[in-house]
């Protein structure tokens, strides 16, 4: 028995408080500089993602519905969840400082937070605080997943542990900070079902829908372990012992985050997982999947049925399990059931290290001199293995000295001085860190997420491996850029997306040369602003052709955008979601704006509602009538939004009641 469970309720729970502070503040001390960090000498890092999007959210606070900086358009919303480019523009705004370093002081105050929320988790599951400390700085200091992945262990620099190395490197955030809350849903999940109290249904609600709100890999990270935990529950102590809490607390939980959750939303991820997973797969993998997980549950079945001792061990078993064939499989055997298995190394060590305190501490109590000098044995071995990082971890926050001089901010700031409201074709690291100081309008984006217009990815994808410079040229004047940046093999730029940069050399007239591999190209277009008025026929004729995917439909659609009418569009930009146009249309034309189409995008002239149809190319086509036109766009909230919102603001009146109540 431990020494915490010995102690009165009021002393048990200010004795588990100093433990969870005390670890908190030992993680935070490992990470120190990360608090106040500013830009780190990580220029591949897709941390741009998130301080571009905090950027633009203070900008246009509180909440803009549209983002028409990436993709041509899309819903503000579809970009990322929530809480980490919110909690950043809070911070930002709150203590005066940067977007950058309030996502690192964001970023760093979770990841402590989580180093504790795994004594949190151990210490509900086996009431053994010695296990819970174990495993919490185990957590904060080795990443067991190296024994066997290899590559990885040579890519972390010192060894640190995956879960800092990722999102120091690689701009992790969001998923490190849904990883960090997930032991601590996980932990007011085991109480509501263990002690069947409302309260803890309520909280173990809120730090799911906080799990959710971060990063959808940590959600699904959730759904993976809440799935396992019911089922070593429903084994070990029958369907019962979860009837009430295992549905209330996803119910409750996505009640929470309806407002932008909703099933677009859901649609349109699921469908851009094809852009960022990996679209090899053997054909065995599900079926293997499945009859590996039929065979562990008879297993379960016969170990563990009706003996609520061993729900702790069936559920860190069931989550060895799957993460061990889930990412093992993938990295040895090319195993994939969905997304990039590679990205639950994270996972696969905390369920490792949760495995590793069991055997161990079943080693402690036999009390022999044998058992007992193997967990001597092992723990200094884990030790000795985190002494280079323990030695050099401040390291990794290595700040850069002046930002300015970096091509990613000299290509934005020319950008933002030469071509305002100016739409760019840009690649590798300039793409992804090019809205981080200024709003720049580019095909791409920050990390090819919230995508709605699918032909403003496969374009970029074909601009940046085609060899052809006519085909690209083409590409970018019916999707409406104006320039394209090129980084030649001198440039600084880290990932050189555009392999053949030199294609434009000769066909494009230069606008920007800075002599160390950075060029901007113009791309040739009849009028800088991006709508154009067409005539009605030839675009419902090319319409019925079919899609345009080949060089002579392309040069068929540029042909009628480019080489159109003799008439010009006014466009201007009120804010992101309002949009207003002049124009003097004759019989038969159309207008075609160059932004991606949405259902919830409006149109009227003057108090005339007008269609808004989509075209070939994912825009916006608008057909008035005849004569001088003074039209708006604007984007409405969409009818599921405004029904989560309500559904939203029901739950959080249920959970005040449930943590209220006894």
């Amino acid at each position: 028995m431990c020494y915490a469970c010995a102690l009165p309720a009021d002393r048990r729970r200010f004795a588990i408080f100093t433990d969870f502070l005390l670890i908190f503040l030992f993680a935070a001390a490992l990470i120190g500089p990360l608090f106040f960090a500013g830009y780190l000498n990580q220029w591949g890092s897709i941390e741009s993602t998130f301080i571009a999007d905090a950027r633009f959210l203070i900008e246009h606070w509180p909440h803009p519905k549209w983002q028409p900086l990436w993709y041509a358009g899309t819903r503000f919303d579809y970009i990322y969840p929530p809480a980490l480019r919110y909690g950043t523009a809070v911070l930002s705004m709150l203590f005066h400082i940067e977007p950058v370093r309030a996502y690192h002081l964001y970023t760093a105050l979770f990841y402590a937070i989580g180093i504790a929320g795994v004594y949190a988790l151990v210490w509900v599951g086996t009431r053994s605080r010695g296990s819970a400390w174990v495993a919490a700085i185990s957590t904060a200091l080795v990443s067991p997943s190296f024994l066997f992945l290899g590559r990885l262990r040579r890519d972390s620099p010192w060894q640190a542990p995956q879960r800092l190395h990722v999102l120091v490197s690689y701009g992790e955030g969001p998923h490190m900070t849904a990883i960090a809350l997930l032991p601590i849903a996980l932990a007011f999940a085991w109480l509501a079902m263990e002690r069947r109290r409302a309260a803890y249904v309520a909280l173990a609600a809120i730090f799911c829908a906080a799990v959710v709100s971060n990063n959808f890999y940590g959600a699904t990270a959730l759904a993976v372990f809440y799935a396992l935990l019911i089922f070593s529950f429903a084994i070990t102590r029958g369907p019962a012992s979860i009837a009430a809490a295992a549905p209330a607390i996803p119910l409750a939980a996505y009640g929470l985050t309806a407002f932008w959750l909703t099933p677009s939303y859901i649609r349109v991820t699921a469908n851009n997982m094809r852009y960022v997973s990996d679209p090899a797969r053997n054909a065995w993998s599900i079926p293997v999947a499945i009859a590996a997980a039929v065979l562990f549950a008879i297993a379960a079945w016969i170990l563990a049925r009706n003996q609520p001792k061993r729900t702790w061990g069936l559920f860190v078993a069931s989550g060895v399990f799957f993460f061990t064939v889930d990412v093992l499989g993938n990295y040895f055997l090319h195993f994939v059931v969905t997304g990039v298995p590679l990205r639950w190394v994270p996972e696969l060590d905390l369920v490792l290290i949760f495995g590793a305190m069991i055997v161990l501490r079943q080693l402690w109590t036999r009390r022999t001199i044998l058992a007992r000098a193997a967990v001597i044995l092992i723990a200094a071995a884990a030790l000795f293995s985190a002494k280079d990082y323990v030695g050099n971890g401040w390291r990794l926050f290595e700040p850069h000295a002046d930002v300015r001089a970096r091509a990613e901010y000299r290509i934005s700031d020319w950008l933002w001085r030469n071509l305002p409201g100016a739409r760019v074709k840009a690649s590798g690291s300039v793409r992804i860190w090019l809205d981080a100081w200024h709003d720049i309008s580019q095909l791409g984006g920050g990390s090819d997420q919230g995508l709605i217009n699918g032909t403003t990815f496969e374009s970029s994808y074909e601009i940046d491996y085609s060899p052809k410079a006519d085909v690209s040229v083409l590409w970018m004047q019916c999707l409406g850029v104006d320039a394209v940046y090129a980084a030649q093999p001198n440039s600084e730029e880290v990932y050189k997306e555009l392999r053949y940069p030199e294609k434009f050399a000769g066909v494009l007239p230069v606008l920007f040369d800075d002599g160390q591999g950075n060029v901007i190209y113009k791309i040739p277009r009849r009028y800088p602003v991006r709508a154009r008025i067409v005539e009605t026929a030839r675009f419902n004729a090319l319409a019925r052709a079919g899609g345009i995917l080949d060089a002579d439909r392309l040069r068929q659609y540029a042909d009628l955008v480019e080489h159109g009418p003799d008439a010009l569009v006014s466009l201007t930009r009120e804010s992101p979601e309002t949009i207003r146009l002049r124009a003097h249309l004759d019989a038969g034309q159309s207008i075609i704006v160059q932004e991606s189409y949405d259902p919830a995008w409006r149109a009227w002239s003057g108090t005339t509602p007008l269609p808004v149809r989509r075209d070939m190319l994912g825009f916006m086509r608008i057909d008035p009538p005849p004569g001088d036109q003074r039209i708006i766009l604007r984007f409405i909230t969409p009818l599921e939004n405004r029904v989560g919102i309500a559904l939203t603001w029901i739950t959080i009146a249920c959970l005040v009641f449930f943590l209220a109540s006894r």
